[in-house]
């Protein structure tokens, strides 16, 4: 029988993964745990061995295409004889052929692969069966406890073509903005919910138009025949894509031909650690020449071409200041404030996400005693470190490191120590969570999020600093999961990005308390020397304040969770691993 063989998830904050080399080919036999197929993920490379023993029957994803978790990229024929694979081996069936042979026609154990002149290029009965001709799109359900949405945008029109899985439309709900993407390939054919509008889960928002009713909207809009748009035409005009020579560059600049690396979209492969390492450093993969299979382009290749001067791609217009580091900030020089607009009166209407904070807000000092403890922390060993390790670190774990893991881990260990302050109350009890689930607030440009590095305890430093990284980046991408922004017991937020002394923050219910990272800043400090005399040093310092709810934390307990956070940082001994 045939045993779907699906991407597999290789860690917890991984939902994707790059098909970098087939180890075995279509007609092959494979041996149960006989490695089939190696895989590129953000964090590690590895082989995924066969669930079964059998036929490789069919191939689904190709080397250097990148899928979700779960998606399935082959199949094995269990239970095969040897027989079989000598009449489904290529040699009976033609390599150009089979692959398109067997998607339209199932081969069971026992029965004769089909023969390659038999097969055309017509899209097969049973395959059209599988893909009706047009497919509702309906508003997900994106939590247990989410029981509607709010179409924020849409992000094609009726009449566009669209890309499975190629983002369609942009949704609001209680936890999480998020992308929705499109089940199948086809033609936008009706938006039947407009912008702004709230619907409940499994409520139509769309149609898409697939096969012979995709084909008939394209000549439509084209002004040509139906009769003469051929299903094989409908299929290359969707996946049709901008040439390297025409396509806008990333200052809007068209990109000439031989500027460009890579000839074609479909000719650049690199791993979703690449495709990272390009944002942070915003850099132009079509410019970077790759190295691996096929023309892959490897981490290696994007770290010779930033040592060679490789330029830099200009970060898109209008970014929200928000999303940068304090490190960005500083070291690029951006300024935050630009020229001013003029004023304009007008009235609009709170945003979904906008209200919910606003609503969060107001609960939250109502319910808990907010008080507020400030200690100054000398960040001089750990930026020393920080610099010092900096260029080591990237190469390593493919991203930047930043002040954020190291108050992250300190913030950890202290937790770790005085549990009341990663408690909570319910009813008349406190609750002590046997997890750290630490959450990291991202600014976004249109309102605030907060995603949570589960069992926080149990990472190390490399291990944090990758997972504040990566959901940073799918929380502005509107990537992140539902249960991914909810269920912290206690709250990062670094309102000093901005260069402010410090902030008062409002606690995230149900959390007993809530820590503000303020401005990194060097200052001259009074330090004593071995025999008692007093001198005078630059130091990198930074004010770090903590809310916390009065009914749970008293002072005292606030004030020992301050100074084993404080030590931590200005004794720091954790390995950079």
């Amino acid at each position: 029988m045939p045993t779907d063989v699906v991407m597999p998830q290789m860690g917890e904050s991984i939902f994707e993964g790059t098909i970098t080399k087939w180890l075995k080919k279509a007609g092959e036999a494979v041996q149960k745990d006989e490695p089939l197929f190696e895989i590129s993920t953000d964090k590690v490379d590895a082989e995924i061995p066969s669930p079964v023993t059998g036929i490789l029957q069919d191939i689904r994803v190709s080397e250097g295409e990148t899928v979700q978790i779960n998606t399935v990229v082959a199949v094995v024929a269990e239970g095969a004889v040897e027989g079989q694979a000598d009449r489904a081996s290529p040699a009976t069936v033609s390599p150009a052929k089979d692959k398109k042979a067997r998607r339209s026609q199932d081969v069971s154990p026992g029965e004769e692969a089909p023969k390659a002149r038999s097969v055309t290029p017509q899209v097969s009965p049973l395959a059209a069966a599988r893909v009706p001709s047009q497919v509702d799109v309906v508003m997900p359900q994106m939590g247990e406890s989410i029981f509607e949405g709010t179409i924020t945008k849409w992000l094609k029109k009726a009449g566009d073509t669209v890309q499975k899985d190629e983002p369609l439309f942009e949704i609001s709900t209680d936890k999480v903005d998020a992308e929705i993407p499109s089940p199948i390939s086809g033609v936008l054919a009706e938006v039947k919910i407009g912008e702004g509008e709230t619907v409940e889960i499994n409520t139509i928002v769309a149609v898409i138009s697939a096969g012979a009713d995709a084909a008939r909207a394209l000549s439509q809009r084209d002004g040509s025949s139906t009769a003469a748009v051929p299903q094989a035409a409908v299929e290359a005009r969707s996946s049709a894509r901008p040439s390297p020579a025409s396509k806008p560059g990333p200052a809007g600049e068209a990109i000439s031909g031989p500027e460009v690396a890579a000839a074609s979209p479909q000719a650049l492969r690199s791993s979703p650690l690449v495709r990272r390492m390009a944002r942070e450093h915003h850099l132009d993969l079509r410019r970077i020449s790759g190295t691996g299979s096929n023309g892959r382009i490897t981490k290696d290749d994007v770290i010779a071409h930033m040592k060679n001067g490789g330029a830099a791609a200009a970060p898109a217009m209008g970014a929200s200041a928000a999303l940068l580091s304090a490190d960005a900030v500083r070291e690029s020089g951006t300024q935050l404030i630009g020229p001013a607009p003029e004023l304009t009166s007008k009235l609009e209407p709170m945003s979904r996400m906008r209200s919910i904070i606003a609503q969060r807000m107001v609960e939250s000092r109502q319910t808990s005693p907010h008080a507020y403890s400030v200690y100054k922390v000398d960040m001089t060993r750990v930026a020393r470190l920080r610099e010092q390790s900096r260029a080591s670190f990237e190469q390593r774990n493919g991203v930047k490191l930043t002040y954020m893991p190291f108050i992250a881990a300190a913030a950890v260990d202290a937790l770790r120590r005085f549990p009341v302050v990663n408690a909570s109350i319910e009813g008349n009890a406190i609750r002590y969570h046997d997890h750290i689930h630490l959450g990291i607030a991202v600014a976004l440009e249109w309102g605030l999020i907060v995603p949570v590095i589960r069992e926080a305890e149990g990472r190390s430093f490399s291990e944090l600093a990758v997972a504040i990284a990566d959901l940073a980046e799918r929380a502005r991408a509107k990537k992140l999961k539902p249960e991914e922004a909810s269920g912290s017991t206690f709250t990062l937020t670094n309102p000093g990005v901005f260069g402010g002394e410090y902030g008062t923050p409002i606690i995230n219910q149900p959390e007993a308390a809530i820590l503000a990272i303020g401005g990194l800043h060097k200052e001259p400090v009074v330090l004593p020397d071995a025999e008692g005399n007093d001198t005078i040093a630059i130091r990198s310092m930074q004010l770090h304040c903590l809310g916390f709810d009065h009914r749970i934390v008293d002072g005292a307990d606030a004030g020992k969770f301050m100074t084993a956070f404080k030590d931590a940082l200005e004794k720091w001994n954790t390995p950079l691993a």
